[in-house]
């Protein structure tokens, strides 16, 4: 199975188990995106600052390669919500964090 990493980030897939190798998958240097529509719908204020208000909705995808035999993609959550329809295309799930909090890698893909 080839994995190809649609996100700016290299993915580490960690053991489920108590050990085992973790398995690098570097960013392909393409990313899948999703274009952006946004329209200010009000603000807030905030400590005497004005903040603006936006309604932002989510399009087209692009940077996603069309299905290929023996291959899935990786991508952010935002462009899998976008594709439901694609049996190819996965999210990291079960993120592993360090003693810090911050994501050090995941233990399983997922489908949106």
């Amino acid at each position: 199975m080839n994995i190809v990493n649609l996100t700016p980030h290299a993915l580490n897939m960690m053991p489920t188990g108590p050990a085992g190798p973790v398995v690098t998958i570097p960013p392909s240097g393409q990313v899948a995106r999703c274009a952006v529509d946004r329209v200010q719908v009000g603000t807030v204020t905030v400590d005497g600052i004005t903040v603006p208000v936006n309604q932002t909705r989510f399009g087209k995808v692009s940077d996603l390669p069309d299905p290929r035999p023996d291959t899935i993609y990786v991508v952010s959550a935002l462009v899998a919500q976008a594709v439901p329809e694609r049996q190819d295309v996965f999210i990291v799930d079960d993120a592993v964090r360090d003693d810090q909090g911050r994501i050090i890698g995941a233990r399983a893909l997922a489908h949106i």
